[in-house]
């Protein structure tokens, strides 16, 4: 992932650079992380708004009981918008908590990416240690992994106030009318989720959500890191190295547009490939705002996934996968180039 802009600059994101002496190392350590969280927060603020309205079609695509209330995407929107919020506002119901969230969830990715990194190169000596040498591809997937598997605990927690915001709780099990919906707020459900399963209840789904953040991080940044690579590879073959090189000299001179492209395939890629784990997840989140009869509550992910195979098979669990797609491409491109473009910046 390129991190900076200029040719006289090391990539910030996948080259920790060692320092001397303890001291520095702090202080280093100390400003990256800032970077990390502050710019991390904005690009992922400015991610979220994008991405929220499909975000909210997509949990009540993948919620609704069986028989289906939804068609599809384009009748859950139309549906959605003759709501008693009515356009814009339905969509955008329970935005605070992901913002939020899309703020602790981004910071903590690109962070904990840096820190893998770090400390991958200590626990491994046959990686690349000097300055300006970029780890080589299949460590860079393995440390997408574990910055995602630290982000999934402080993640699902924040989901799931989101979708039990997004949900459209209604007085019967086959409609979901305007007059049916039940307007909730963060503290109410807040204060819900903690009176009726205390402090773990925060935790429900958190096998999906770290399922999904595991493989769909080593997805996003493999997937970025080697489009970035490959890109640069296919423009400039006679100046710049092979993707798998470890040199990383050629990441400093990116153009945003490849950063664009290689951002949004990183998002198709994180969205497509663990979707069923985040169906399970979003379903059990849900489990006790649904008002169909069949629909019953489980203590487990994979008991949830087997009553949803069961009802509605392999395209219940890809159900709304589509608009996550496509939502996820123009999304995840703007949280990379801005986040690039920050730290490019900043030094």
């Amino acid at each position: 992932m390129a991190t900076t802009l200029t040719h006289d600059q090391p990539s910030a994101l996948s080259n920790p650079v060692p320092k001397p002496d303890i001291q520095s190392i702090a202080e280093d350590q100390g400003l990256e992380a800032f970077k990390d969280i502050t710019f991390g927060s904005i690009a992922g603020i400015i991610g979220k708004v994008i991405e929220y309205p499909f975000d909210t079609i997509k949990v009540r695509l993948q919620s609704q009981p069986h028989p289906l209330v939804y068609t599809g995407p384009l009748d859950c929107f139309r549906q959605s918008l003759l709501s008693p919020e009515g356009g814009l506002k339905s969509l955008y119901r329970g935005i605070s908590a992901p913002l939020f969230g899309a703020a602790i969830e981004t910071s903590s990715l690109f962070f904990s990416y840096r820190i893998a990194q770090s400390a991958l190169q200590r626990l491994i000596p046959t990686l690349p240690q000097e300055k300006g040498e970029r780890l080589p591809l299949n460590a860079l997937v393995a440390c997408g992994a574990i910055s995602g598997a630290v982000t999934s605990l402080l993640l699902t927690p924040i989901e799931l106030v989101k979708c039990k915001m997004q949900y459209p709780v209604t007085s019967s099990s086959s409609t979901t009318s305007p007059a049916a919906f039940t307007q909730r707020r963060p503290i109410s459900v807040i204060s819900s989720v903690f009176r009726q399963h205390g402090i773990l209840g925060f935790w429900r789904g958190q096998l999906g959500t770290l399922i999904r953040e595991t493989g769909g991080s080593a997805a996003w940044f493999g997937c970025y890191e080697g489009v970035l690579a490959g890109l640069r590879q296919r423009n400039t073959p006679s100046t710049f190295p092979p993707a798998t090189n470890t040199d990383s000299s050629a990441r400093t001179t990116s153009p945003i547009r490849h950063q664009l492209l290689a951002g949004a395939s990183a998002g198709v890629a994180y969205n497509f490939a663990f979707f069923p784990a985040d169906t399970i997840k979003a379903r059990m989140q849900t489990d006790d705002l649904s008002s169909a009869p069949n629909r019953k509550q489980h203590t487990t992910f994979w008991k949830s996934g087997v009553e949803l195979w069961r009802q509605q098979g392999l395209r219940g669990l890809y159900r709304g996968c589509g608009i996550t797609v496509a939502r996820s491409a123009p999304s995840s491109a703007v949280i990379f180039a801005v986040y690039e473009g920050l730290r490019g910046w900043a030094g």
